[in-house]
């Protein structure tokens, strides 16, 4: 990472987003979702799922749309890539009631998950096998000072 990219990180460590920046997130999100309810589930050639979880501060039921790659026996990998350098809400909100995650693929009704945050080699194979798939993770990761956890989430 470069000087001005480190002091630009830096300086913005911490902040949340905006109003406005969240208000488009979150109408974002929604179209998304539905769209994968619907049976289109890709984005920049990704598949899509719905990640339910519960709001870690609020109790309140949440709904993201996250993209996955199959670990067979009907897993799941994700990637908590987005928020900059902090973890995504849903990522907090996921290990903090892992026994209330479920899943929705494409058409397909909610399934109970269980969600493990993957480590050591295991995340590496896992990470090596994504970037395979999808080069453009390892573009993110890159510019970030953070490692992005790998999450599996196995059906129970």
């Amino acid at each position: 990472m470069t000087d001005s990219k480190q002091a630009d990180s830096r300086k913005n460590r911490g902040k949340t987003p905006g109003r406005l920046s969240r208000w488009m997130q979150q109408r974002t999100n929604s179209r998304t979702i539905t769209r994968i309810r619907r049976g289109k589930a890709t984005f920049m050639g990704m598949d899509l799922l719905v990640l339910h979880t519960v709001g870690r501060r609020t109790g309140e039921p949440r709904q993201s749309p996250v993209t996955w790659f199959d670990d067979g026996d009907g897993a799941r990998l994700i990637i908590a890539s987005g928020g900059g350098d902090q973890n995504p809400d849903w990522y907090a909100n996921l290990m903090a009631a892992p026994d209330q995650a479920s899943i929705e693929l494409p058409g397909q009704n909610a399934v109970a998950v269980t969600p493990r945050r993957l480590e050591g080699p295991e995340r590496e194979r896992a990470w090596q096998r994504i970037v395979k798939a999808q080069p453009r993770y390892a573009k993110y990761q890159q510019k970030s000072d953070r490692q992005y956890p790998v999450v599996r989430l196995t059906p129970r």
